[in-house]
């Protein structure tokens, strides 16, 4: 069967399924409006797989933000798929691209890696971190929302007080999602504040405590101190915690997403990335960058404004939400 094939049976014929797949149809449109025309033009000009063919692909592969080393994996997947399949047409390898970004994306690993590491016992912390802008307030809201459809008591710690705003911004999502927010006054000490989020979690029983963390303070080193400090008291306060570090990414900026994301890997340990803002750029490939060459899972995406919009990310989902055009073809 072919692979275009099985993405169109496995997002049809199931209400969840289908709904997965329109988000992401949705929430990619600009990516696909310049990825798959581009590849449908090329494909149009090139009637012979060739040398200037690879080259043409590689350009609109990087323009599309997947990254240079991980388009040179791929057009070196792709030119051994040539050789082994003997494919001669250009129109033959819309498929294997599209089969071998499900595969790049994979790897060697479990294929249930973008689920979030809940345990169904005891309070599961989750820490967020990122530089500001990015929508990491955003994200914690929809995220609770999120858990709380799902069953589960959530409780959020306001630990960015280095500015009054985050704070106040979190209370109104606290608020809007109907889950309890533990504050301090602007320019407490953060760790401070998520120590008496996880009493307050652990006195109410609650299931899931999400960690807001600043964006920025006066430099780099100041900052990564301070969440060393925070980690601390969570690992000491709840052993094994924090169950998840995620770093969140605005998908907007590209590369620069990549170098924050090296920075933020090297000083914390993080174990999952939240990519915001994806259904606003045309550079949506920088998903397969992070995780082809930081090796982080990407577990949720951003595809709108809505406080359903946060995804949890499905590489099969999302090709099909950069193909869907040549698929319903």
């Amino acid at each position: 069967m072919s692979f275009f094939k099985k993405l169109k049976d496995k997002f049809s014929g199931n209400v969840a399924d289908e709904e997965v797949s329109d988000k992401f149809k949705e929430g990619l449109s600009k990516t696909r409006g310049s990825f798959s025309s581009k590849i449908n033009d090329l494909v149009a000009r090139y009637r012979k797989v060739d040398e200037d063919f690879f080259e043409d692909l590689e350009e609109i592969l990087i323009s599309a933000d997947v990254g240079v080393t991980t388009v040179m994996d791929l057009i070196d997947e792709l030119k051994m798929e040539v050789k082994r399949r003997n494919i001669k047409e250009t129109s033959e390898l819309k498929e294997v691209i599209s089969e071998k970004l499900v595969d790049i994306y994979y790897a060697d690993d479990d294929e249930h890696m973008e689920e979030l590491q809940i345990n169904h016992d005891g309070l599961n912390i989750v820490l967020f971190v990122g530089v500001n802008g990015v929508g990491k307030t955003t994200t914690i809201g929809k995220l609770a929302h999120r858990l709380k459809n799902e069953g589960k008591k959530v409780v959020l710690a306001a630990g960015d007080t280095f500015r009054a705003g985050a704070i106040e911004q979190l209370a109104v999502w606290g608020e809007r999602v109907g889950v309890e927010v533990i504050k301090h006054s602007e320019g407490s000490d953060p760790a401070a504040v998520i120590y008496d989020g996880i009493q307050a979690a652990k006195s109410r029983g609650a299931d899931v405590l999400l960690c807001d963390t600043a964006g920025r303070l006066q430099n780099k080193v100041n900052l990564m101190n301070e969440l060393s400090k925070v980690k601390r008291v969570i690992e000491r306060e709840v052993p094994g915690a924090p169950h998840e570090v995620l770093l969140v990414l605005d998908a907007t900026t590209g590369q620069n997403a990549m170098s924050q994301a090296k920075t933020f890997s090297e000083s914390t340990n993080v174990t999952g990335i939240v990519l915001s803002k994806l259904d606003g750029t045309a550079k949506g490939g920088i998903v397969l960058a992070i995780r082809n060459e930081l090796d982080i899972p990407v577990k949720f995406v951003g595809l709108g404004e809505k406080v359903d919009d946060l995804q949890q990310f499905d590489p099969h989902a999302f090709v099909y939400g950069l193909f869907a055009d040549m698929l319903e073809e």
